[in-house]
């Protein structure tokens, strides 16, 4: 086998099917108990018990304990940004799972995709900000920035871009939507953008779901803010 990193080892951890259900499950950004991993796995307790140790191993989950419970999540941000490309990948192939139900259009339309904002309207933010200039392509980091006009729009919602810029994650990152196909924004920049959301009563996470509920005053703010 050539030097470098061994991404057998990664997808074959993520290639099974019950660790898949796991770590989908885990793109909440919540955490969750083996009790709770083993009931979106299909699986026992003492198999699920199993596949959190490779996982752990594998370091693609992290684990704390409280009290007689020991609480799982995602290792970092660049785990869901792996699962999330994945989701993508595979519903542009055609390998999708039937899951029909009402929940469906509410997942397309807004969901939580690890700690930032995926689905219709996640995509509309990120196109309004790339055709109004504040968000290009950085030639030289290699990635996206925000322009000037773009930090002053930023600065206008009420964050703090230098202290955002302070951390080792990237500040601005095109994730692949699974549903919508293209891209919306992730990085620091984009958990800001969701958690200030949040905090102002536009966006509410959805008590054991990835979805998102957008309030109707909260839809007309955001319009504004990111218009088509």
């Amino acid at each position: 086998m050539k030097d470098g990193p061994d991404i057998a080892r990664i997808g074959s951890l993520i290639g099974d099917p019950a660790r898949a259900n796991i770590l989908s499950a885990l793109m909440s950004g919540k955490a969750l108990t083996a009790t709770e991993l083993a009931a979106e796995a299909g699986i026992t307790g003492q198999t699920a018990s199993s596949h959190l140790k490779k996982l752990m191993e594998g370091g693609l989950l992290t684990q704390a304990k409280q009290g007689r419970h020991r609480y799982f999540t995602l290792a970092g941000p660049e785990v869901g940004t792996v699962v999330e490309a994945l989701m993508g990948l595979a519903a542009r192939k055609g390998h999708l799972r039937t899951r029909t139900g009402p929940k469906d259009p509410a997942m397309r339309a807004a969901r939580i995709c690890y700690d930032h904002l995926a689905g219709d309207l996640a995509v509309r933010m990120y196109d309004s900000l790339q055709n109004r200039g504040f968000l290009v392509v950085s030639t030289d980091k290699g990635g996206l920035g925000p322009t000037e006009d773009g930090r002053h729009f930023i600065s206008t919602i009420g964050i703090d871009l230098d202290a955002l810029g302070s951390t080792r994650r990237p500040l601005c990152r095109a994730c692949l939507d699974w549903s919508e196909r293209r891209n919306h924004l992730a990085g620091s920049l984009g958990a800001a953008l969701f958690d200030r959301f949040q905090d102002k009563g536009w966006l509410r996470r959805e008590s054991g779901s990835r979805v998102v509920t957008i309030h109707p005053n909260g839809h007309a703010e955001l319009c504004k803010l990111f218009p088509a």
